[in-house]
């Protein structure tokens, strides 16, 4: 059975997608010194004199929320201040469902191009089509719109309209479709068979969903594939930002029989917390090939580190991002919050994460397409200004180029995978064996 661990979000990969959080609503008083209290004085004259004296008025509850921003930020580049509007977008995200249409978009040519309609949403059954570029919402021109204006334009309250404006290839006049928004459920985990007989789960991000998923994608891979035919798994966490502790805990838990999974540590000892796995290998003991690169981070990396210690799983691809610290949402007045770093968190040997990364056990490189060269470069912790020091600094230098080909025929990394469960590849590394796996503290 999976135990479910208290609510706690790890990581967001330079600012995107979900923070590394754990949800407090008191904060412990610390005293001040009297240096301390001089300072915030002189604060408070600076404050004034911007508020009387700048060349245009402005807007005091701006100064007040750039002024936190301001030391939140020298603190590294995890901790920040959130407004009412974006608490509720960290709580939209990891709930992985809201109000909208149904549609994966990207921009083009100062256009937003749709990616792909969700099966059974709204925009799907209004007969949204790949590859249509959306023009304008709701009358309202799209170009000169950044891609996240255009999106929160698309999102709403379930149960309203909106009206798009569409260029379709091969149509002789833009479309105008109206659609009334619902709710919109995102899979957390996709899912598939490759070659007849192996189990293909891509982890999107950790949210709520992300284990009940998971486990719908694995009893559906044993449906189709009986067991006496199934070669084993890959566990695809490539592109992965992070997300919710508790649903990456589920998710290693759901391949181990036993054995900590990962430990926080934060400033003082007796905050130290560690997570174990309970018994329950979901997939039956089978082999599993975890793909991890420059864009997984944080949660996903609890995983692959998780899975590599305790010799659950072979970890094949690039070094991973190196986020591993967790950050403590509390609530503020007016429904803001505060996002502060309290603890890094640790893989079953004892390592930390941070600035390092997960090293895979088999590097492949996937090379990218000739029209990104030069324009994707790999970025990881380390590189970030400000950010906390690892463990130990000379192992610094965590990530890699975070690209994954479109197209199976394409992807070097996983197609490697593929090969050696297939038999068709060996190495020394696969396929994992849990009983040779020796930890330290």
């Amino acid at each position: 059975m999976i135990r479910r661990a208290s609510l706690v979000l790890v990581g967001a990969l330079m600012g995107a997608t979900a923070m590394g959080v754990v949800y407090s609503a008191a904060i412990p008083a610390v005293a001040a010194n009297s240096s301390t209290y001089r300072e915030l004085a002189i604060f408070g004259d600076v404050f004034e004199r911007v508020r009387a004296q700048y060349v245009t008025p402005p807007q005091d509850d701006k100064l007040i929320e750039n002024a936190i921003n301001g030391m939140l930020s020298s603190l590294d580049p995890h901790s920040s201040y959130m407004n009412a509007t974006d608490a509720e977008d960290m709580r939209t995200q990891t709930r992985g469902e809201f109000g909208g249409l149904g549609i994966e978009v990207t921009m083009e040519e100062d256009l937003v191009k749709v990616t792909s309609p969700i099966d059974d949403t709204p925009a799907a059954r209004a007969g949204v089509l790949a590859g249509d570029l959306i023009s304008k919402i709701d009358g309202q021109d799209v170009r000169g719109l950044k891609l996240e204006e255009a999106v929160d334009k698309m999102r709403g309250a379930v149960g309203t309209p909106i009206k798009l404006t569409i260029l379709r290839k091969g149509a002789e006049k833009p479309i105008e479709v109206t659609i009334v928004r619902d709710v919109i459920a995102v899979r957390a985990v996709k899912f598939r068979v490759e070659g007849g007989d192996v189990g293909y789960l891509r982890v999107i991000s950790f949210t709520e969903k992300t284990f009940d998923d998971l486990k719908k994608g694995i009893d559906k891979i044993k449906s189709e594939v009986p067991a006496d035919k199934l070669k084993g798994y890959v566990l695809d966490l490539r592109l992965n930002p992070g997300g919710l502790l508790d649903q990456a805990i589920n998710v290693s838990d759901a391949f181990l029989e036993r054995g900590e999974v990962v430990s926080t540590r934060g400033r003082n000892p007796d905050e130290t917390r560690r997570f174990n796995a309970t018994p329950g290998d979901l997939i039956d003991g089978k082999p599993v090939i975890v793909l991890v690169n420059g864009g997984s981070a944080s949660a996903s990396e609890i995983v692959a580190g998780a899975l590599q210690d305790l010799k659950r799983a072979t970890v094949l691809g690039t070094r991973s991002f190196g986020k591993g610290s967790v950050q403590t949402i509390i609530p503020l007045g007016d429904a803001g919050a505060l996002r502060l770093t309290t603890a890094l968190y640790y893989t079953p040997s004892g390592k930390s994460i941070q600035g390092t990364g997960i090293t895979p056990d088999i590097k492949v490189e996937q090379p990218l397409p000739p029209e990104l060269l030069g324009k994707v470069e790999a970025q990881g912790e380390s590189d970030l200004r400000g950010h906390i020091k690892g463990q130990n600094e000379g192992d610094e230098g965590s990530g890699s180029v975070a690209y994954v080909p479109p197209e199976t025929k394409d992807d070097l990394q996983l197609n490697y995978a593929l090969d050696l469960l297939h038999g068709k590849k060996t190495d020394p590394a696969f396929p994992a064996n849990p009983e040779q796996a020796v930890l330290k503290k």
